[in-house]
């Protein structure tokens, strides 16, 4: 029984350092993809952890299956493709540790994932995780569909981050359109606070999750705020939890060490997600603020997911956290 399977894009994040002497660029490359990070965060915390995609075979892909299997991420789910190249991410940091991307993508690994590539075994899982890229292009799009259908019928809990990226879209409307058409399978969704107003048409956090929340059906709808935090929404309960104020080197994952830190909380309770109070929610978020913040102050994505002690010690230094809701 696994504690967190993800599914999706497994790519190499190449990120420009600086220059030579020679004035020649310098790169520094680091394994990321949404999902990945994701799994990547719950296995430095301790879970037990699994993913499912498609890498290239070749030096890129087996680097990337070495990163995981080294963080003790069971690889069982991930196949390496014999004619297509692994996917590789260029990642341009700004002065504040804001990024942006441009995907070396065309015909990438991670698009060509089939259902029948699928090991069943893989949706022995309590939480089942995945977000939007492997909607792009066919045939991950029928691969993720397959198994969203499997892990529903397993009663898995399921997480969703549709993670925008306009560029590896034909157009915003389609993007739209096909993130959307999921959201119904989907029990905890998080969204940027760009994404919730794509995605509802409303540039207010609280009218916008209100509606995303009550359409889809959902059971806790996460809105991050970059260092001002995350505004939660449950049945019944909403609030606006505050982020803690760090020195931000790279941004890159820091969603997912979020999202990571989410989900460790959520597995960590004792209580069933539907009798959460609010102190119980405010408690996960606070928690999961704090690995979103900690992941940021290093760089690159999964080498920079921290640990436990690493978690406790900065809340140690935050008064009012009862850091036994997390445990």
């Amino acid at each position: 029984m696994f504690d967190v399977v993800a599914l999706g894009e497994l790519l190499m994040d190449v990120t420009h350092i600086g220059q030579s002497q020679q004035k020649n660029d310098l790169f520094e490359a680091n394994p990321g993809g949404a999902p990945a990070n994701v799994v990547g965060c719950l296995a430095k915390l301790g879970l037990k952890v699994g993913f499912i995609g498609k890498v290239g075979n070749d030096h890129f892909g087996y680097r990337l299956k070495d990163a995981l299997e080294g963080m003790g991420v069971c690889t069982k789910g991930l196949v390496m493709d014999q004619e297509a190249r692994t996917t590789l991410a260029f990642v341009h940091l700004l002065a504040n540790g804001e990024r942006a991307f441009t995907f070396y993508r065309g015909y990438g690994a991670d698009t060509l994932l089939r259902p029948d590539e699928i090991d069943p075994s893989m949706f022995n899982t309590r939480v089942f995780h995945f977000g939007s890229l492997s909607l792009t292009d066919e045939p991950a799009r029928s691969a993720t569909l397959y198994a969203l259908h499997e892990a529903r019928k397993r009663n898995v809990l399921v997480s969703y981050d549709p993670n925008l990226r306009p560029r590896l879209w034909r157009g915003l409307g389609e993007a739209r359109q096909a993130i959307l058409s999921v959201m119904d399978q989907a029990d905890i969704v998080k969204v940027s606070e760009e994404e919730l107003e794509f995605l509802t048409g409303i540039d207010d956090v609280v009218a916008g999750s209100r509606r995303m929340f009550s359409d889809y059906n959902l059971k806790m709808l996460l809105v991050t705020l970059g260092d001002r935090g995350c505004y939660f929404r449950t049945a019944g309960l909403e609030d606006h939890v505050p982020g803690f104020a760090v020195s931000t080197v790279d941004t890159t994952g820091a969603g997912d060490a979020f999202l990571g830190g989410m989900l460790y909380g959520i597995l960590s309770h004792r209580k069933r997600l539907q009798e959460w109070d609010r102190e119980d929610v405010t408690a996960a978020v606070r928690f999961a603020n704090a690995v979103g913040a900690l992941s940021t102050t290093k760089n690159g994505a999964i080498p920079a997911m921290p640990s436990l002690e690493e978690i406790h010690r900065f809340l140690a230094c935050a008064s009012g956290f009862d850091e036994a809701k997390v445990r």
